[in-house]
């Protein structure tokens, strides 16, 4: 069965984007030249990415082509009105049942990219098999936590961490 992991970047205190949904705070963030904190290896484990709605109109918000067009993409999404544009496929049924039968079928593994309230509702389903999180060398004074609302209590496994020069920490853990 595909694994579903959430690959991720926070600040220090937690938090995935600045209240009104930005990411600008990463760009602070000192990236060697050549270093991407295991992104490209990463990228190729997975065929399929999942995310919501207020992430995706983030990613669209970045100015540039939508970068992952070589994948399937998912959009999970109140709106019942919304069903597919050029780069993703918008869901709105049951999204629990869905993901389960998303798992079930042949692939690479699948990327819960965000946000916060999609990774709870995962997390409390115990769809998360993986956490890659990235700890950013920075504090942001109000934003998205990485788990919204009311997140269940959950034991993961630390699988492995790396420190960066540049200050970054890397954190792999399985449920």
């Amino acid at each position: 069965m595909r694994k579903i992991i959430l690959y991720i970047a926070t600040s220090l205190n937690g938090k995935i984007a600045r209240q009104n949904g930005s990411v600008d705070w990463l760009d602070k963030i000192n990236h060697p030249e050549g270093e991407d904190y295991g992104y490209a290896r990463f990228y190729d484990r997975i065929d399929t990415t999942v995310m919501g709605n207020k992430t995706y109109q983030q990613v669209l918000s970045f100015g540039v082509a939508f970068p992952y067009k070589d994948k399937l993409n998912f959009v999970l999404t109140r709106n019942k009105n919304l069903t597919k544009d050029q780069n993703v496929s918008f869901i709105s049924e049951d999204v629990i049942s869905w993901a389960r039968s998303l798992k079930a079928m042949k692939g690479k593994d699948i990327w819960l990219i965000g946000g916060g309230e999609l990774n709870t509702l995962f997390l409390n389903a115990d769809l998360i098999d993986e956490i890659i999180k990235h700890i950013m060398p920075i504090t942001i004074p109000d934003g998205i936590d990485l788990f919204a609302g009311k997140p269940q209590e959950r034991l993961f496994t630390l699988k492995s961490q790396k420190a960066y020069p540049s200050g970054v920490v890397e954190l792999n853990y399985k449920l």
